[in-house]
């Protein structure tokens, strides 16, 4: 789908009423229609204001009045449109996405093929519980996963609405399978906010502190961190399966759960080897081993699954943010004798699984087989690792390089020790987003930039924004 916007100006008007704040959008001349059929936007970064502009900050007073504390934000803007590689807000500034709303928005924002799905099928139905009344679309998509996800043996998938929730019954099934109760976790890791998830997320702040106490059951051993711990893939896995037979016992463990790449954590890449030598081990053992690919699935790190590049087929895979073009839906998808071991109404949800989102997601998986999105992920990745290994020649603030695709990061350290550089890290994204450029921070320790830009985007609003960063990185 890159590569279909073409430019158009807008001009956004606010008005107040009683009903709060109402943004409009309002084309100043007549909107071009792209070739696949949706409107566009401008492809181009628009400062009118500085950030947040008046409209914008009105609407985040508004959310501190209305809104729990404990729902933060990154960007302070009111978004009222967004596309191609840019996220328009209420005061008509136009910002460069390098965030797609945390890898959500992979196909591109309001993506031409999603929106047609979701506008015919909210016309037939909205929801009637596939539980209760099943219909063609969830069928679909599960066909799909079953597929598309790494191994050639017999799958079956369910589906539910957000990667928390899917990780959760990922768990369930591996407990219910193998009768066993203990999971292992890796450091660095994140699965989710809900209560057992926490316990497999290994940060404290801000996801778990003073929101325990946590599920049991749930051990934690070492990842592969090559950039921090030197070790090779095969040195880093040994010492993750000590850990795992002395201190829990492999008859023990129902589950092995790790993200192929870790997100929160810093996209951290393991060491060649480090997952099918785990995945292996859990193979000997009779341990279900599950791949999170919530954030790393669905064309964005250059294949379908990070999986796929490091060697690895799951007998479980988690899935969600991507899949359905911005609408709620995850999945697991796994062996079948796996996934056929819970009994009837032991998985499901009233609105996993909502027609409307699978729509979307039948869309959205038409697009990443078939528009060229994997070797756009690729390309992407390419021009990001470029930038930055050429400024990395001259400052040595820039630790590391890394990732896959588009899902890549740049470490930010003390060039005397190699400490982790949080405050750094954290001056060049807010410099950077009041220069109109939407990036985000992750990392253990808080150290580390991360690009994830929707697939959509063209490559001079991609070299724009990274050039922003790394202005941003010059003068921090």
């Amino acid at each position: 789908m890159y590569g279909t916007y073409i430019h158009v100006r807008t001009m956004y008007i606010a008005s107040n009423d009683r009903r709060g704040l109402r943004v409009y959008a309002r084309p100043m001349s007549t909107p071009t229609i792209a070739p696949t059929g949706g409107p566009t936007l401008a492809q181009e970064r628009v400062l009118r204001t500085a950030i947040p502009g008046p409209r914008s900050q009105e609407l985040l007073d508004r959310k501190a009045a209305a809104i729990a504390a404990g729902v933060g934000h990154t960007v302070p803007i009111a978004a009222v449109a967004a596309g191609g590689g840019v996220v328009v807000d209420a005061d008509g500034n136009s910002l460069i996405d390098l965030g797609s709303g945390i890898a959500v928005t992979t196909v591109g924002n309001a993506d031409p093929k999603v929106v047609a799905a979701v506008q015919q099928q909210v016309a037939q139905f909205t929801h009637t519980c596939f539980m209760i009344a099943p219909y063609e679309g969830y069928v679909e998509v599960c066909e799909a996963l079953n597929r598309l996800t790494p191994g050639d043996h017999e799958k079956k998938s369910a589906l539910f609405n957000s990667g928390a929730e899917a990780v959760e019954n990922a768990i369930k099934v591996a407990r219910k399978y193998t009768g066993r109760r203990a999971v292992v976790a890796f450091d660095h890791a994140y699965h989710g906010r809900t209560n057992l998830t926490m316990g497999l997320t290994a940060k404290a702040m801000p996801y778990k502190s003073g929101f325990g106490p946590f599920a049991s059951e749930i051990y934690r051993v070492p990842a592969s961190y090559p950039y921090r711990d030197g070790l090779s893939g095969a040195e880093a896995a040994e010492r993750a399966i000590g850990i795992m037979e002395k201190q829990i016992g492999g008859d023990q463990l129902a589950a092995v759960i790790i993200e192929p790449i870790q997100g929160e954590g810093g996209f951290i890449v393991p060491a060649d080897g480090f997952l099918p030598r785990i995945a292996q081990w859990c193979t000997d053992n009779g341990v279900v081993f599950i791949a999170d690919e919530v954030q790393s699935g669905f064309a964005r790190t250059g294949a379908m699954f990070a999986s796929e590049l490091l060697g690895v087929v799951p007998d479980v895979v988690t899935t969600a943010k991507g899949i359905a073009g911005g609408l709620p839906l995850a999945a697991i998808t796994g062996r079948a004798e796996i996934m056929d071991a819970s009994h009837a109404g032991g998985l499901g949800g009233t609105y996993g699984g909502n027609p409307v989102a699978c729509a979307a997601a039948i869309a959205a998986l038409d697009a990443f087989e078939n528009d060229g999105l994997i070797e756009r992920a690729q390309q992407i990745g390419d021009r990001i690792s470029a930038a930055f290994s050429k400024a990395q020649l001259s400052d040595p603030r820039i630790g590391e390089i890394r990732g896959r695709g588009a899902m890549m990061a740049v470490e930010f350290v003390d060039p005397a020790t190699g400490a982790p550089d949080a405050a750094l890290t954290a001056a060049v994204a807010k410099a950077a987003i009041a220069e109109g450029v939407i990036v985000l921070t992750c990392g253990t320790y808080g150290n580390v930039v991360r690009f994830l830009p929707p697939l959509s985007i063209a490559d001079h609003l991609l070299d724009e924004g990274l050039g922003v960063v790394l202005a941003a990185l010059a003068a921090a």
